[in-house]
């Protein structure tokens, strides 16, 4: 199962499926590019260590979508390098339909909640300022409704009386980073049996 990775920051979550790849827990999946949609984004530098491509790919002309231009510019690129699966790990823009139709059934998207609850920006600090004590995070397709497509899978995160925000921010993350690389070796096996 060919994997592109899009990121938009420092690329702990790419940094997690590229270790677990190397380390042999990312079942038939293999990661063959990353791009960047700012080019001094820490996950570029994941290329480089995991031996795996990574260039920063030009979202303009729009801030916080992918649109027009440059939404032509990342589906070229991408199916240039034929992925069976596109894995969103802290790609902050929004997914257009021309995207969405050029690579249907096979984004995935990895959000710091338990969805439906706590959607889009911030999902961490959401759940920390509403009070809830079961929190987490979900991996789901990637649909037209923002935070809305099919749910994978969760994983769940206590908040303790002696959680600060920093360290329910810390347990989030640390769930992330097991959750992502497991579902993505789950979906590889189960491409894998059924091909």
């Amino acid at each position: 199962m060919r994997l592109v990775i899009l990121g938009s920051g420092r690329g702990s979550n790419a940094e997690a499926i590229l270790a677990a790849q190397r380390e042999g827990r990312l079942g038939r999946a293999e990661v063959v590019q990353i791009f960047a949609d700012q080019p001094a984004a820490g996950i570029l530098g994941l290329g480089p260590r995991f031996g795996v491509p990574a260039a920063f790919l030009d979202p303009a002309p729009f801030k916080t979508k992918l649109d027009g231009e440059g939404e032509q510019r990342y589906i070229a690129a991408i199916q240039a390098s034929q992925p069976d699966l596109v894995v969103l790990a802290g790609f902050m823009r929004v997914i257009k339909p021309a995207f969405l139709s050029a690579f249907a059934g096979k984004i995935i998207n990895l959000h710091p909640s338990l969805l439906p609850s706590f959607p889009g920006l911030d999902g961490i600090g959401q759940a920390w300022r509403r009070g809830v004590k079961v929190a987490g995070c979900t991996v789901h397709y990637v649909t037209a409704e923002i935070d809305g497509g099919p749910i994978i899978d969760q994983a769940v995160v206590r908040i303790e009386a002696s959680d600060t925000p920093e360290s329910f921010a810390q347990k989030i993350h640390a769930a992330e980073h097991a959750l992502l690389p497991a579902v993505i070796a789950r979906l590889s096996q189960s491409a894998a049996s059924h091909a």
